[in-house]
């Protein structure tokens, strides 16, 4: 699914509010403290979800406070029951929150008068296959999955099949598939292809290949590509920088477009070439 321009976000009338905080950075445990105040002043319910927990029941928005790993442990949370996610941003890049944490409670008003917008964006489904042909394990990803090498000084092989057919083995320190709002993530450092995040599309990107083929393939969202583990070594699976698997040779990765898109509140302000001039420090020549 390609990612919206954003449909205005229903105004709830007293809304519950859970949030996602880094727990190591004080600015925020600030925000959070500031944020919470000023909800509970104006008659809405605030909550903290803590680390690895889940969204409650009845929540009407989650707030993620602190940098992109905090904002993909929200997308995550969230992403099940279909609560929108509001990045605020107290890291360094912050490509995924859409406000900086002095215009938080601006944000929040916006997303309670409903004059914010929820922005979809494209998801990752993976599968973990054993030999046999059994899914052991679903995942669900809004920047990329990544097979690597758990060996240093070595590679693992990783045969390579779209839809079904064979495409190539690749011998390198690893493999990664991103969505477009990924691209900007581990697969720019890949030297992987910049997409806008409101196309759909899989970016299969090799991390150090060792082999004359080492391009990055554009696919389309419809196409389901999968890594097989090749003998002699073992490989790990990432997903969203979070290890969540061995893999031993003879196990598969399996990836295709997410049946659920994550749901981003934006406020209108924020474009993707505008990120990344900024963020690059891009200037006129």
């Amino acid at each position: 699914m390609a990612g919206t321009d954003g449909a205005a976000a229903a105004p709830p009338t007293s809304a519950t509010i859970s949030f996602f905080v880094h727990p190591d950075r004080p600015a925020a445990t600030a925000v959070l403290e500031r944020s919470q105040a000023w909800l509970v002043a104006r008659g809405h319910r605030a909550s903290v979800v803590p680390a690895d927990g889940e969204v409650p029941p009845g929540t009407d928005l989650v707030v993620a406070v602190g940098g992109d790993g905090t904002m993909l442990r929200a997308v995550d949370a969230a992403g099940g029951i279909g609560v929108p996610v509001l990045g605020v941003n107290v890291g360094r890049l912050g490509y995924l929150a859409e406000v900086e944490a002095s215009e938080v409670e601006e944000a929040l008003d916006r997303f309670l008068d409903g004059t914010a917008a929820v922005d979809e964006r494209m998801t990752l489904g993976i599968e973990t296959v054993s030999p046999d042909g059994t899914t052991a394990q679903t995942y669900q990803a809004l920047n990329e999955a990544v097979v690597e090498k758990t060996v240093p000084g070595h590679t693992v092989r990783l045969a390579a099949t779209i839809d079904g057919r064979p495409f190539v083995t690749y011998a390198a320190d690893g493999l990664l598939v991103a969505t477009p709002t990924g691209s900007t993530a581990y697969n720019l450092s890949a030297r992987g292809p910049l997409l806008s995040p409101h196309l759909a599309a899989i970016v299969v990107t090799p991390v150090s290949p060792h082999m004359l083929f080492d391009r990055a393939l554009v696919l389309e969202p419809t196409e389901s590509v999968a890594f097989e583990v090749l003998e002699p070594r073992p490989a790990v699976l990432v997903v969203d920088g979070v290890t969540v698997a061995t893999l031993e040779p003879g196990w598969t990765v399996r990836c295709r477009q997410g049946d659920r898109p994550a749901r981003l509140v934006t406020l209108g302000g924020r474009h993707f070439h505008a990120i990344l001039r900024a963020k690059f420090q891009l200037a006129d020549r």
